[in-house]
């Protein structure tokens, strides 16, 4: 029996046979696949003994969000597809152990911890993977935690930009609490740069500033017709489903209703999750429109076959150069491509036209500029990402000021986001005690 034949791991007897398959190596490559490197074995061989408590401690060393880890890694290219067992198609399931253990062992960490408490105060902007990780990491060594959320929820991208049947927001608002049990305050609905400085911040008394606030400016197609009602991105999608879920906003103003023709532009996970979120909504049917082939396609394989299970046809080598209607679109023109001798796509003379209703853009994703027109010092690349150093780690070129994951690196994993997250909390720890043994020279 393959690994995708079986049904997902519901009970506790299931979790414990499935960990005892675990061979318990003496070189463990799926732990050299994780980026924080989990210790799987470790957890494996406590839970094939029925103990979630000792499991999860196992876990808590190395990850801040194991629930949700566990629905949104791509496991089949990291730990699972890293197990020796791998190559029979029979590697451990790794990321459902992870769920399981960390859904029954939610309530097992961090009680009875004595944490010893600081006076110096740290400012978070963004409650996303990397803000919260960041958080969590230096509430752990007393310190005296803030963050601003420009949303009305925390969570960044695990609220707003995974849809509900990938990552369930009640996982979500749990991991959260798990915060606010530390003693982290979190400030919702303050947008640092239009609301609040981060000068005005350090003036509040905040020792350091951490920016975690992802990449949340999506880029456009600059082609005719582009300000036709109808055309929008698939975070703007993504983002009225997940406040008309929460009670923020009505059904009626959500971005697609039963039986439009929506077409989604791009081919990664954003993109998918888009279309995917079109078919629940009750789209007549779901086009997703990419200029290469399934073969460059950047999002996870089980996410485009999901997408082929659920009804939605892919173009392939094809790309938008016009809009069409009214005030409202009605068809898309899209450009047939090709694959010159690097792999890089050119437009053919062959175009043809879609009827649509609604389409959404998934094309790239920067971030915001409010942060840095507001504050001196800090630099970015020519993508608008900001630049950081080695020495301090995470540091930017602001003093005090630090940043990592995606407003970093671009648009990766959540896992990556906490991994530069633990590295530049260890950061502003150190940095913040040199300056006070400075101080006191």
């Amino acid at each position: 029996m393959t690994m995708e034949s079986k049904r997902e791991i519901q009970t506790f007897l299931e979790a414990i046979l499935e960990a005892r398959r675990c061979l318990q190596c003496p070189r463990p490559l799926c732990q050299t696949g994780c980026p924080i490197e989990n210790d799987i074995p470790a957890f494996n061989r406590a839970l094939a003994k029925g103990n979630i408590g000792e499991a999860m401690d196992v876990i808590a060393k190395r990850s801040n969000l194991p629930a949700i880890c566990g629905r949104v890694c791509p496991h089949e290219e990291q730990c699972e597809g890293n197990c020796v067992l791998a190559k029979k198609g029979e590697a451990i399931r790794i990321g459902e152990l992870e769920r399981f253990i960390a859904d029954m062992g939610n309530d097992l960490v961090a009680e009875g911890l004595k944490i010893p408490k600081r006076e110096d105060k740290i400012a978070i902007i963004g409650a996303g993977p990397a803000g919260i990780t960041v958080a969590g990491d230096l509430a752990m060594l007393g310190f005296s935690v803030t963050v601003f959320e420009s949303q009305v929820e925390p969570g960044g991208v695990l609220m707003y930009g995974i849809p509900g049947f990938r990552l369930p927001k009640d996982i979500v608002r749990r991991e959260i609490e798990k915060l606010v049990k530390l003693g982290v305050e979190i400030r919702t609905e303050v947008s640092v740069g239009k609301d609040i400085t981060i000068d005005e911040i350090f003036s509040q008394g905040f020792a350091a500033v951490f920016i975690g606030t992802g990449t949340d400016s999506s880029s456009i197609l600059n082609i005719p017709g582009k300000d036709l009602l109808g055309v929008a991105t698939a975070m703007d999608l993504l983002t009225s489903v997940a406040l008309s879920n929460s009670g923020h906003l009505s059904p009626e103003e959500v971005s697609v209703q039963t039986g439009d023709k929506v077409i989604v532009v791009g081919g990664g996970n954003v993109a998918i999750d888009a279309a995917r979120t079109a078919v629940r909504l009750g789209a007549e049917h779901v086009k997703i429109v990419y200029r290469r082939t399934m073969n460059e396609m950047p999002a996870f394989r089980s996410e485009y076959e999901h997408a082929l299970e659920e009804g939605i046809e892919f173009l392939w080598l094809t790309n938008p150069v016009a809009y069409f209607g009214d005030k409202h679109l009605t068809a898309v023109e899209v450009q047939k491509m090709a694959l010159d001798e690097s792999g890089k796509p050119v437009p053919t003379d062959e175009t043809f036209e879609i009827a649509v209703d609604k389409l959404f853009l998934a094309v790239g994703q920067k971030p915001s500029i409010d942060i840095v027109e507001t504050t001196h010092g800090i630099e970015t690349d020519k993508s608008g990402c900001l630049i950081t150093k080695e020495h301090p780690y995470g540091m930017t070129g602001c003093k005090g000021v630090f940043a990592c994951g995606d407003v970093v690196h671009g648009p990766a994993t959540v896992v990556l986001a906490m991994k530069e997250g633990k590295k530049v909390a260890k950061s502003i720890a150190a940095y913040i005690d040199a300056v006070k043994l400075v101080a006191e020279l």
